[in-house]
C-alpha cells in the first residue's frame, strides 16, 4: 500500500461509520468503473485498430483538415 493511500484510510477511519460506508461504497463504484473501462477498451481493440488506421490513410491521402482549436 502506498503512503498516500495508507494515509487516506487513516483519515477515513476518523469519519463515522455511515461516512466510512458511504466513501467506502463510492471508493469500490470507481474500481468497479474502472475495470469496466479496462475491459471495453480491450475489447474494442481491433475496432479501435481499425479505425487509427483509416484516419491515419486519410491523412497520408490528404483528406484530413487541420484542427481550429478555440482558446479563451
Amino acid at each position: 500500500m502506498t503512503a498516500l493511500l495508507q494515509r487516506a484510510f487513516t483519515q477515513a477511519q476518523k469519519l463515522p461509520p455511515p461516512e466510512q460506508d458511504v466513501l467506502a461504497s463510492r471508493l469500490l463504484a470507481e474500481l468497479a468503473d474502472e475495470d469496466d473501462f479496462d475491459r471495453a477498451i480491450a475489447a474494442s481493440a481491433d475496432k479501435l485498430t481499425a479505425l487509427a488506421d483509416k484516419a491515419l490513410a486519410d491523412h497520408r491521402a490528404g483528406r484530413t483538415k487541420p484542427l481550429k482549436v478555440h482558446r479563451r
